[in-house]
């Protein structure tokens, strides 16, 4: 059974689940389309009741959802109360700006003597949302919270590692008043998903993941004719000025990739540090990252959480040891790894050259490129050499001068003094391998709704 629990500190499968079987994913979507005829007809105020109270409850027994998310993909206790607040905002958000973010557009039109013109949005019915298990979360959130603010339902087809998180969040939603069939958590194993979205009822399909996931789910909608987000891989940029705060930035470069145990899209991949402060950077980051404890990610005190599972760790280790292979220099730092469990020593790579592939890769766990850069416009040109395009950010104590090199940064983020972040009423997406379609604002609230025009022509001018 692919969908199971297992503890990445201990290793222990603590339970498994059965897959979804056709009948079972026909029957949801039935049941989800059903749902949809209804939902679409309830008025933004019930709507927002929903919504408020899924916030409500998950602020209430935060201590009931954050274990969840510690025990199934080991993050850090403290995230996982972080987590559940930041889910518990997003659904706040669209409380109280669902309403107006989706009112009628009046057009300005060329004779208002002839009538006039507006766009609405409708909801387009049931999508599959596939979301990753570095966030089990706030990807559910940050997804139903705006599609179901616009009267669509939801089928979810969540990470094979945190299914206890998917029940979780469907629990969450019953409990909030949402009507039966609105959000449904499928047990699904990949080769399902052509099944569901062949299905003339389901509407749309919104992926955050690896991309190779978004590859393959992108071609089955692109082939069903049906609207697709993706939201993917990342290798941000963090560019450090010579002007900057090193004692500040360097604390934000230790924080900005290793939160979450590093396994974030946005984390602090590629340090980009101008040529006059790099060594001392250079000794300082070190430093920092020498400071991170691994161990049990329950305890206060661990401070660099186990990866997500044993294969992904292995997979990371494999990665450093071929970008070595093409002339990286490798250094792990600070203790040894804990005898059990999924961890990965944290490790820094430089002398990465411009033959190396590694450059091109997004390493999801505690490891860190850094690249030395001649002066401002050589850090943009590193910033630049990457297939991603997510975020990125900019150290400097001249924030107009932060503020110009963050538009030379060809990503859908950039932060000036700060590691790429999350928040609730920020839009979040990228361009290039980091997909398409932005999450979150009325962005991604209008992703899945039909833009209709409705012209008024007045009768008597239309002869």
């Amino acid at each position: 059974m692919p969908f199971a629990t297992t503890n990445p500190y201990t290793g222990e499968v603590l339970k498994t689940f059965p897959s979804a079987s056709d009948a079972e994913i026909l029957a949801a979507i039935d049941e989800a389309d059903k749902a949809f005829k209804q939902w679409r007809e309830t008025s933004f105020a019930e709507r927002a009741k929903v919504m408020q109270a899924a916030a409500d409850i998950l602020r209430r027994d935060v201590e009931t959802y954050a274990p969840i998310l510690t025990l199934e993909m080991g993050k850090l206790i403290a995230e996982a109360r972080a987590e559940v607040e930041l889910s518990a905002a997003i659904f706040e958000y669209y409380a109280k700006n669902a309403e107006a973010l989706l009112q009628p557009e009046k057009l300005p039109v060329s004779d208002p003597a002839e009538g006039e013109a507006m766009l609405v949005c409708d909801p387009l019915g049931v999508l599959l949302a596939i979301e990753p298990w570095n966030f089990p979360y706030y990807q559910i959130a940050r997804i139903i919270a705006p599609q179901l603010s616009a009267g669509n339902t939801i089928l979810l087809k969540h990470a094979a590692n945190v299914p206890q998180s998917a029940q979780a969040f469907e629990k969450l939603m019953a409990e909030a008043g949402l009507p039966a069939g609105a959000f449904i958590n499928l047990f699904a194993e990949h080769d399902k998903v052509e099944l569901i979205l062949n299905d003339p009822r389901v509407h749309g399909v919104a992926l955050t993941g690896s991309e190779a996931a978004g590859a393959a789910v992108a071609a089955t909608a692109g082939k069903a004719l049906k609207k697709s987000t993706m939201e993917l891989g990342g290798a941000d940029a963090f560019i450090v000025l010579n002007d900057a705060d090193l004692e500040k930035t360097v604390k934000w470069a230790v924080f900005g990739r290793h939160w979450n145990g590093g396994q974030v899209c946005v984390s602090s991949k590629r340090m980009i540090v101008a040529d006059e402060i790099y060594d001392e950077f250079l000794e300082r980051y070190t430093q920092g990252v020498a400071e991170l404890r691994m161990g049990d990610p329950f305890d206060p005190a661990t401070t660099l959480a186990p990866l997500s599972s044993q294969r992904a760790a292995d997979g990371l280790k494999e990665q450093i040891r071929k970008a070595v292979e093409h002339g990286a220099t490798a250094q792990e730092v600070g203790p040894e790894a804990p005898n059990h469990g999924a961890f990965v020593r944290p490790t820094i790579l430089t002398d990465i050259g411009e033959d190396n592939p590694a450059r091109y890769w997004e390493f999801f766990g505690p490891v860190s490129m850094i690249f030395r850069a001649k002066d401002e416009e050589d850090a943009i040109r590193i910033a630049n050499d990457s297939p991603f395009g997510l975020g990125g950010s900019v150290f400097t104590r001249d924030e107009k001068r932060g503020v110009a090199v963050a538009r030379k940064v060809s990503t859908g983020m950039v932060f000036v003094n700060h590691p790429t972040m999350v928040k609730a009423d920020l839009p979040f997406g990228g361009l290039r391998r980091s997909g398409y379609g932005r999450e979150l604002l009325g962005l991604g609230l209008k992703e899945f709704v039909n833009h209709k025009l409705i012209d008024v022509v007045d009768i008597d001018a239309a002869f």
